[in-house]
């Protein structure tokens, strides 16, 4: 198991040799730990925009508080998502596993391991998004690999406290071209629009280039009316006259929205050198391009930089820290010290960072070191934050 591990780590991070041909650039400054990066700095490409009226003021001292083990168990665990005051966890090879009232049932809400597709490190039941009013209409949408490693975007029924197998319908099959970089984020926005993460298709440096390819689904968040049309309808502000909303991304195997502010986050794998984390403020325009592979983080692919580009928020480098960015959540829970911080990690490492914006910059602060292998983040219906471990452990941030 140790060694199936260690091989994800390293499929989900370079998955191939750098271009050492490629241009560079002269970054701005890297946001690492305990340091902070100008927003005006690299006028070659468009810098996040910070948001504004966080309660958190400075990070507060991580000594104070822990990620304590609530559940112990499960099969390598990939997801945590929050409905009807429970907290349902997908399980990679097909089920998703349900915890109410603390304790993790022995039934699965789901189980769909004779259609799920695991072959492959990055296969599997990948995502899970209820629909807004799930407790209403029983939907939720799930993000997994099926028969041939292929993306399916699907819809199933719930009735009670069970998904009824039987009621999937497919939203979209996207053909990927190798088993990694499937990326898997599924959540609604603030607009009631579906979004989801795909990534370029895999290998290494996007040998299909199709995190520029605005006519290919793949290196891209995707954006679906599902309240609308049948199985879904494109929203009418489609950029380019299809389900992309924004391009330029490598792996974004977890985003997420702010749900005091509806900011888009998301942590999204790099390649060889640089991991990143993105931020798009509620209300951006359709159509942005985050960079890849032009960009890797905020440096040079494969090519310079190009005016335009959202360059990333927070970025660390593989030999400082880490291999593969986990995206997280920005917390709004009962700890108001901690309130409008935004929490992500390192699969690797089992490090934990904070970002927040002080004084027109971003900050940004490695503040705990979980010793985990941190798959996924998740939050409840109270706005506390949850993460889970490859190793089949879920934990949540407390105070000691």
């Amino acid at each position: 198991m140790k060694h199936a591990l260690v091989f994800l780590a390293l499929a989900l991070s370079a998955c191939g040799i750098k271009n050492t041909t490629a241009p560079t650039i002269t970054p701005r400054p890297s946001i690492a730990a305990e340091n902070t990066a100008r927003v005006d700095s690299a006028p070659a490409a468009t810098e996040s925009t910070l948001p504004v009226g966080e309660d958190a003021k400075n990070f507060p001292n991580a000594e104070n508080y822990q990620w304590r083990k609530i559940l112990d168990g499960l099969t390598r665990p990939v997801s945590i998502e929050s409905a009807q005051g429970k907290l349902f966890i997908l399980e990679k090879q097909g089920k998703i596993r349900v915890v109410e009232n603390g304790q993790l049932q022995d039934a699965p809400f789901l189980n769909i391991q004779d259609r799920v597709n695991e072959d492959g490190n990055e296969m599997g039941l990948l995502g899970l998004a209820f629909h807004p009013q799930f407790e209403q209409n029983g939907f939720f949408y799930i993000n997994y690999t099926g028969a041939g490693g292929h993306t399916r975007l699907v819809r199933f029924h719930a009735d009670g406290n069970f998904a009824d197998p039987a009621s999937e319908k497919i939203l979209l099959i996207i053909e990927q071209p190798y088993e990694n970089h499937n990326g898997g984020a599924l959540a609604f926005g603030p607009d009631g629009y579906l979004y989801a993460g795909l990534g370029d298709g895999g290998l290494a440096g996007d040998p299909h280039k199709n995190g520029q390819n605005k006519n290919s689904l793949l290196g891209k968040i995707l954006r679906l009316d599902v309240n609308n049309g049948d199985p879904y309808a494109l929203p009418a502000d489609a950029p380019f006259g299809n389900e992309v909303w924004a391009y330029g991304l490598r792996n974004p195997w977890r985003f997420s929205f702010d749900r005091a502010t509806g900011d888009l986050w998301v942590g999204d794998v790099g390649q060889g050198d640089w991991e990143e984390v993105d931020y798009l403020p509620a209300g951006s325009a359709p159509g942005l391009n985050l960079g890849w592979s032009i960009m890797e983080g905020s440096h040079g692919y494969d090519a310079a930089p190009q005016p335009g580009m959202i360059l990333p928020a927070a970025e660390y480098d593989h030999n400082q820290s880490g291999c593969a960015v986990t995206g997280g959540y920005v917390y709004r829970g009962a700890m108001p010290e901690w309130n409008g911080i935004y929490l992500y990690g390192d699969y690797c490492t089992g490090e934990i960072w904070g970002l927040l914006p002080q004084n027109g910059v971003w900050k940004n602060e490695r503040l705990f070191t979980t010793g985990e292998l941190i798959t996924t983040f998740g939050q409840d219906a109270q706005g506390e934050i949850y993460l889970a471990s490859d190793s089949g452990g879920v934990y949540q941030l407390t105070k000691k």
